[in-house]
Order: C-alpha cells, then sequence, then structure tokens
C-alpha cells in the first residue's frame, strides 16, 4: 500500500494529513502561529512559521501514522492564497509575508489602473486589481521599501515557500499562480504584458506548471528534519480555494461549492476562462488540468466568528449550564435560542473590508437595528446570518453568470455546524450537501498527489473514487421568505454606508 500526504498552509495553522490508495484518512496533525496587524488593514505573518509549523505536522502525522517514510508515494501542497514571500539570493526572507487579507496596497491596485485603464487590465488578466493579490504587494515594496525591494531574488507564494524549504526550487503551480493578477488565465502562464507594464521583471517569479506536475522532491536537508525520504516527489498542489475543490469532488461541470473558512468561498467550476468586463468574480486556473473555475470571496466568514469568540467569547450562562462544550458549540448553542432573523439585528460582516460582490477595502463590520431586546445570543445569530448573506451575494453573481445548481456543497470549519449549515440552506433557498471527508484543501493536495505519482490516472478519477456525498439539508419555506425580506435590507446597507466607510477610513 502506498501513502500520501496533503498538506494546508493556513493563516492560523498548518495542517497535514496522510491517506491511502483509498482515499482514507489515516492521520492527521495541525500546528498554530500568530497574525501579526502592525497597523489598521495590515495583515502579515513570518514565513519560517509556516515553515516550523510543516516540520512539526509532518513527523507528527508520520509518527501518529506508523507508515514507514519509504512508502509516502508524493506529497500536494496547498495553502493560503497571494501572500507574497520576498527571498533574497540567499534564500533568506526579507521581510515579513504580506498575507491576502492585508488592505493597504489601494494606491498601487489605482496605479494599476493608471497604466493599463480598468477595463484594459480586466481584458489582460481576467480580474480587478484589488488589495489582496500579489501583484500590488510587489508595488507596495519597491515603493515603501526600496532596499528590499533591491534584494529580491524570488517572490514566492505560501505554500510554495514551504515547498522550496522542502526542495530547494522555487516552482507553482496554475491555481495559485492566479492570484498574483500577473497571470494570462487562458495561456495558463505568466503574462509577459503585465509584467512589461508593472515593470515585474519575470525571473523573480518562479516557473509555472500544472498543479498534478511533480516539480520538486525533497532534499536531503529536508529529510533530515521532517523525516521524509530524500527524493519523495511534491507536486505543484493548489491554492487552498482551488485544493478545497478537488478535495470536495468540484471537478466536473454544474457543481458549486461553499467554504465557510477564515474566509467564506462560493465556487464553481468551469470548462473555459470565463470572462466579465465588470471582474465581479474571480476568474482564476483551476487545479484541474486544462479546467478553469470563478469564486467569490468573503474576506470575514468564519473570521467573524473567531473575532466575537476571541473578543467576548461565550456567555457565561451557557458555559455554566454545558461546561463540557467546546467554544464554538457553545456558541451555536446560543444562537439556537433566537429566532431566523435575531430580531431584527443584522451584521455586515466587513471587518477587513470586502472582495465580493464590493471590493472595498475601507468598508467595516456593522450592528445594524440593535435595541434593547439584543442580548449575546443574538449577536451569535446575527453573525451566522450576516455571512451566509454575504455568502449568498456571491451565489447570485455566480447565478448571473449561468452558472447554476440544484444544491451547494459546504465544507470548511463553519460546516460542522448544523445550525449554519441551515441558516445557508434557508438564505441560500437550496440544498446544501455536506461530504464523506472534510479536509478540504489538505485532501486536495493529497488527491493530486495521488495523480502526480500515478495512483491515479486524473483528478475527475480520483474524485469520484473516494468522494461521497454524507448529508443534505433542505430549506425551511417559511424562514426562506423570512430571510428574503431580511436580505433586501441587508443589501442596501452597504449602499447607504459606502461613502461613510470611506470617509472613516480618511479620518483614521
Amino acid at each position: 500500500m502506498q501513502y500520501l500526504i496533503g498538506m494546508d498552509i493556513g493563516t492560523s495553522s498548518t495542517r497535514a494529513i496522510i491517506t491511502d490508495e483509498n482515499g482514507k484518512l489515516i492521520a492527521s496533525a495541525t500546528s498554530d502561529y500568530p497574525l501579526m496587524t502592525p497597523k489598521p488593514g495590515w495583515a502579515e505573518q513570518n514565513p519560517l512559521h509556516w515553515w516550523n509549523a510543516s516540520i512539526i505536522v509532518i513527523k507528527e502525522v508520520l509518527e501518529k501514522s506508523g507508515i514507514s517514510p519509504k512508502d509516502i508515494a508524493a506529497i500536494g501542497p496547498s495553502g493560503q492564497m497571494h501572500g507574497s514571500v520576498f527571498l533574497d539570493s540567499s534564500g533568506d526572507v526579507l521581510r515579513p509575508a504580506l498575507l491576502w487579507c492585508d488592505q493597504r496596497t489601494q494606491k498601487q491596485c489605482d496605479l494599476i489602473y493608471d497604466i493599463f485603464g480598468y477595463e484594459g487590465f480586466i481584458k489582460l488578466s481576467y480580474n480587478k486589481a484589488l488589495t489582496g493579490f500579489t501583484a500590488p504587494k510587489i508595488l507596495w515594496l519597491r515603493e515603501n521599501e526600496p532596499e528590499n525591494y533591491k534584494k529580491i531574488y524570488k517572490i514566492l507564494l505560501p505554500k510554495d515557500y514551504i515547498r522550496f524549504k522542502l526542495s530547494g526550487i522555487c516552482a507553482t503551480e496554475v491555481s495559485d499562480a492566479s492570484g498574483t493578477i500577473l497571470m494570462d488565465i487562458a495561456k495558463r502562464n505568466w503574462s509577459d504584458e503585465i509584467l512589461e507594464g508593472l515593470d515585474i521583471e519575470k525571473s523573480h517569479l518562479p516557473d509555472v506548471y500544472e498543479s498534478n506536475y511533480v516539480s520538486s522532491k525533497v532534499s536531503a536537508e529536508a529529510a533530515k528534519l521532517t523525516g521524509l525520504i530524500e527524493g519523495t516527489p511534491i507536486v505543484g498542489g493548489a491554492g487552498d480555494q482551488a485544493g478545497g475543490a478537488v478535495g470536495s469532488g468540484i471537478v466536473t461541470p454544474g457543481l458549486i461549492s461553499d467554504y465557510l473558512g477564515t474566509s467564506g468561498v462560493v465556487f464553481s467550476y468551469s470548462d473555459s476562462p470565463v470572462y466579465d468586463s465588470q471582474g465581479r468574480l474571480h476568474s482564476f486556473c483551476h487545479a484541474v488540468n486544462g479546467k478553469w473555475h470563478l469564486m467569490g470571496v468573503t474576506l470575514s466568514a468564519a473570521g467573524s466568528l473567531k473575532w466575537y469568540d476571541d473578543s467576548f467569547g461565550p456567555s457565561r450562562q451557557v458555559i455554566e449550564q454545558h461546561p463540557q462544550q467546546k467554544s464554538y458549540k457553545l456558541l451555536d448553542i446560543q444562537a439556537e435560542k433566537i429566532k431566523p432573523g435575531a430580531d431584527g439585528l443584522i451584521f455586515l460582516p466587513y471587518l477587513s473590508g470586502e472582495r465580493t460582490p464590493y471590493a472595498d477595502p475601507n468598508a467595516r463590520g456593522v450592528f445594524f437595528g440593535l435595541s434593547y431586546v439584543h442580548g449575546q445570543d443574538h449577536f451569535v445569530r446575527a453573525i451566522l446570518e450576516g455571512v451566509a448573506f454575504s455568502q449568498f451575494d456571491c451565489l447570485r453573481l455566480m447565478n448571473e453568470t449561468g452558472i447554476k445548481s440544484d444544491k451547494v456543497i459546504l465544507f470548511g470549519g463553519g460546516a460542522r455546524s448544523s445550525l449554519w449549515k441551515q441558516i445557508t440552506a434557508d438564505i441560500f433557498d437550496t440544498k446544501i450537501v455536506t461530504l464523506n471527508v472534510e479536509e478540504g484543501p489538505s485532501y486536495g493536495g493529497a488527491l493530486l498527489a495521488g495523480v502526480g505519482c500515478g495512483i491515479y490516472s486524473n483528478i475527475v478519477e480520483a474524485a469520484h473514487k473516494v468522494i461521497k456525498e454524507a448529508d443534505e439539508v433542505l430549506p425551511n419555506p417559511d424562514n426562506v421568505e423570512k430571510y428574503k425580506k431580511i436580505y433586501e435590507i441587508y443589501k442596501s446597507l452597504y449602499a447607504d454606508l459606502k461613502e461613510d466607510f470611506t470617509k472613516l477610513n480618511a479620518a483614521l
């Protein structure tokens, strides 16, 4: 029996899993690290924290599984997209990585439009220039830290930095590279026109491969640190969303998924690159060879609930009533006490700006409709509903492009909440399906590794072999009608507050 390692270099932790040839989860391990916010709207991490966490989880899954490292056929990395790792010629990190949720680069996004024109850039890249993407981060470094910029040898994405530390090879793959907005999406490679226009040296970027291609192998040095065998193949892998889609079976037409993690992502498969002159949805290369995908992003999905838990936590009453339950389950119990609509309390989940559908780094979180009737339970319920409304914004845009499905596959940490699943079904007014596997991006990485080393002939075969529907939730017709009315109010709030968000940011 051969085994596969899948990894997910996330925003709050790195996770590694081992699966067998049949897709069975054998062992898993997670290691956390901090997020740094040195200024409002900034978000950074030290890439060495990812590497140290990777060493820990690889060693731990090997130990837990009892599997000989010689039986690991391949490794598939996935990870948070858009982060910028700047390396010098010695392979050392020049500064903390700017992350996907960092909002400091609006000036650089405006510069990109000045160079290419708004519609001109979307025509080239198939996407808007957004503050979270990698290209404006590179321009920011050039303008604000010129000494560091002069030292650049390579610019890597988070999972590709882990590949570099495992192998000494600088490489990337099409799905993650798409999120740099330096790609020719249709041709599935770097865009010479965009690079020349932005005066970014192509030599600073790694080579781009398809996601299941073996682009590197474990080095002797990394083998000593991790317990892996030198020469173990490492495939391209995927950005976390494409990896999660592979790990959830979104590899053929007519399927839509909703990822409820720190961010929330509505994702759909496409046989061809989809161009929208307004760039309302992200149009990227899929981790499936020669295929593409669309996605809409809520920046603070489960991240909104984590913010509430970190800042306020479950109520004293629910802790006393359920002393054995963990924090997120306690929040669920609180929210279950409140009727749909949270007695008129509406939450806008724009804690770090928003991507879809507004692409506004100045947007901020809002609780609207607050009155004396509202308590802690209402706030939790409103957060769950507000995130679902934001995800519904994304789904509506998918539908407008002609992509529809009779179900939505839900995965990510939020999918473990039965209440959040029901709320999502009611607001989406569609069937919500969960799967027999819950690993998402790391599982997708393992499947891609299996294709790369020949265990599976292609990713579609791999997904169909191991991924099955496990449970479904149907919408409640009474709740659907109530949420439709509340959604109209939710939708109007951003338009009413947009100018004030901008003024508040300027004042600060």
